[in-house]
């Protein structure tokens, strides 16, 4: 059970990053508020808000168990939380921005 934890902290970990990095640079991204949801983009503000959530929650399950956390299992659960989330979302969004160029 721990390792669906830390599976999940990963995943909101990665999840986190496109979002701060974007709101902190100061440009627009999709996010599930945006319309059409998860393809137009939000604001800078919204995404570091969105950002910080993801990373909250990733905190969170990690810190469920932190003895844990440093454990090889428990790092590879964490590691293939953000490498599954991290594929689904470079294909998701490289068809976003594909059509985004293509109008």
């Amino acid at each position: 059970m721990h390792a669906i934890w830390l599976f999940f902290a990963g995943v909101f970990f990665c999840n986190a990053l496109p979002h701060l990095a974007s709101g902190l640079q100061g440009l627009p991204f999709p996010t599930p508020f945006a319309r059409p949801r998860g393809r137009g983009d939000s604001s800078p503000v919204v995404n570091v808000v969105w950002g910080f959530v993801n990373l909250v929650i990733a905190l969170v399950f990690a810190m469920r168990d932190p003895a844990r956390i440093g454990t090889v299992e428990g790092a590879l659960a964490a590691l293939a939380g953000g490498l599954a989330i991290g594929l689904f979302l470079a294909a998701h969004f490289g068809k976003v921005q594909r059509e985004k160029r293509a109008e």
